[in-house]
């Protein structure tokens, strides 16, 4: 494939005009056996290019590994792309956002207290140094330079909204050049923020999803020459627990693009197609209350959760249509989709008994904290004994996120760090007896001021004004469900406090389908080992995707882990999904 070139006037690719026509698409929030029907779908609108963050966090879980395989097979995801016909735009962070945990900065940054991210802080530059020296050689071949698909390449990502150190750009801008990305590199910014996030050299391009006109102006304000486009094109949003499922009408949506490429800027759609938080990777806000993001990101895009073409889709094709050429074939119809009926959960093993086969104990004079347990994702299960019987005050600084608590296995209340809860009253029984805290991490800050988002319990945490003198502190990762030992689930004694449930059910060919947990409270599941992410009854998702792939033919098992109680043993196995209710 041709090179990019930034030209006055505009882009130009192999020595002619060329405009931008984009659609994001994360390959990480995809099963990978769903990436080339996806990218298939791309073409079919329109699209010339697609665009794709890379999670740092996924890719280095641990100081010193970089995986590259299954799911993360990024060049496989391009060697598809390229296949199809498709350019590709590459954004490698370091910082993403994206509604993903942490922005996809790995958690392990944080295991130093006065590591300053997203700067010029030596211990950050070394390991983004790190982290593009394992991505970037296996990519060459994929540059626009080499002949691949790669167009051009972000340096960092709304930067203007975090900082405005021209030194750090600089440093990432050198540190790209060093591992070989010699295409077009470019920055992204809210109109207000262009002039604070931008870099000499560098192709600034503005984020927005309405008042077109008004944001194309700062741009070209900001850059009186050089191409006009818009890198996130928002034509959705993201749900959150607690609120209500975001919807944005095809019509209006559809009229802003076509203002955009009316006024014959480039565009990257954001989201073509929004995908799934599988497992624990969804992000969270914090401006002042702590918001966690649902596990579909669905977003309202062109294509919905299971990859289907929606209204909108159909509505931004037709716009494309009248900008540039729109392959002549049909649009495929949605995927089959199966209701397998009810599952049985007959088996149970509850979590607090089994801790052993989940993780190992640290002791410590004060809870650690999950990062210097070395882990990112899941639980801390927190242990300490209490000199005496009688009233107790449970006081924690900080709770990140969501803290169980127990004495001697019985449960005695909970502190949300969404409701600003610190305190809890309760009553041990015995001298000696044990409290635990089980400790969730609901998703790391990706946005913002408290994006240094340490998880667990933090700061001082007191029992009637006096910190307990030894804890053990387990970090609780839930990788592995293997090693637990379940028995028969008893009507007569059911498990009080978290526990797994787990039930087989079989399938005569794999299609899509969605996991309804109605009458079950908080907490997650897995289908044949497979993590598809969180549920909650505070809503809006009240169901989880479960891709075909994941499934056989034959029997399958699904695991639950219910963090409080449910209604029954039950879950169902429906053909549609509950994204929840929408404001009109």
């Amino acid at each position: 494939m041709p090179r990019l070139e930034i030209a006055d006037d505009g882009f130009r690719l192999d020595d002619r005009p060329f405009r931008i026509v984009s659609g994001a698409l994360h390959y990480f929030r995809v099963h990978p056996d769903q990436w080339a029907d996806r990218l298939h779908k791309a073409r079919l609108l329109g699209l010339n290019t697609v665009e794709t963050y890379v999670p740092w966090n996924l890719h280095a879980p641990r100081p010193g590994e970089f995986h590259m395989d299954a799911g993360l097979d990024l060049p496989r995801f391009l060697d598809l792309a390229a296949a199809e016909g498709l350019h590709v735009l590459l954004r490698p962070g370091p910082y993403i956002c994206a509604e993903w945990e942490g922005g996809g900065l790995p958690s392990w940054l944080l295991a130093e207290d006065d590591i300053v991210l997203r700067s010029c802080d030596p211990r950050f530059l070394s390991a983004v140094d790190a982290y593009l020296g394992a991505l970037l050689p296996p990519l060459h071949r994929h540059l626009g330079s080499n002949g691949g698909p790669i167009l051009a390449v972000q340096l960092e990502n709304e930067y203007g909204a975090h900082g405005d150190d021209t030194a750090y750009l600089a440093a990432l801008a050198d540190l790209l050049r060093r591992h070989g990305v010699d295409v077009p590199l470019f920055t992204c910014d809210q109109p207000a923020d262009l002039a604070r996030g931008g870099l000499d050299g560098v192709l600034a391009t503005a984020n927005f999803g309405s008042r077109t006109t008004e944001g194309l102006a700062a741009l070209r304000a900001h850059q009186p020459r050089g191409p006009l486009m818009c890198s996130e094109f928002w034509i959705g949003w993201f749900d959150r627990w607690g609120g209500i499922h975001t919807r944005r009408a095809p019509a209006d949506a559809a009229a802003e693009l076509d203002a955009l490429l009316t006024a014959g800027a480039s565009v990257n759609i954001y989201m073509f197609h929004g995908g799934t938080n599988f497992g624990f990777t969804n992000g969270a806000n914090d401006k002042g209350t702590y918001r966690p993001t649902v596990t579909s990101y669905d977003y309202d895009s062109l294509l919905d959760e299971a990859g289907d073409p929606t209204d909108k889709y159909r509505a931004f094709r037709e716009v494309i249509a009248r900008h540039a050429p729109v392959p002549d074939e049909p649009v495929p119809p949605a995927a089959p989709k199966a209701a397998y009926g009810t599952v049985d959960l007959p088996h149970t093993a509850p979590l607090l008994a089994q801790a052993d086969a989940l993780g190992t104990p640290e002791k410590s004079d004060r809870p650690l904290t999950m990062e210097e347990l070395g882990h990112s994702f899941g639980f801390v299960l927190y242990e300490t004994e209490l000199a005496g019987p009688g009233p107790a005050l449970l006081r924690a600084e900080r709770v990140h996120d969501r803290a169980q608590v127990f004495v001697d296995g019985q449960p005695v209340g909970v502190l949300e760090r969404e409701n600003h809860e610190h305190a809890l009253a309760f009553t041990v029984p015995r001298a000696g007896a044990t409290v635990t805290v089980l400790v969730e991490n609901q998703g790391r800050v990706n946005y913002g001021a408290a994006l240094h988002d340490r998880k667990g319990l933090l700061g001082r945490v007191t029992v009637n004004g006096h910190p307990p003198e030894a804890w053990r502190s387990r970090a609780l990762p839930l990788d592995r469900l293997d090693t637990l030992a379940y028995a028969p689930f008893d009507l007569g004694a059911p498990p009080v406090g978290p526990a797994f449930h787990r039930g087989t059910f079989t399938v005569d060919g794999p299609a899509d389908t969605y996991l309804h947990l109605d009458g079950w409270t908080k907490g997650l599941a897995w289908v044949n080992g497979f993590p598809l992410g969180r549920y909650w009854s505070r809503g809006p998702q009240a169901a989880l995707y479960v891709p075909a792939p994941v499934l056989r033919t034959g029997e399958n098992e699904l695991t639950v882990l219910e963090l409080h109680a449910s209604t029954g043993r039950h879950v169902r196995l429906s053909d549609t999904p509950a994204l929840g209710a929408t404001e009109e």
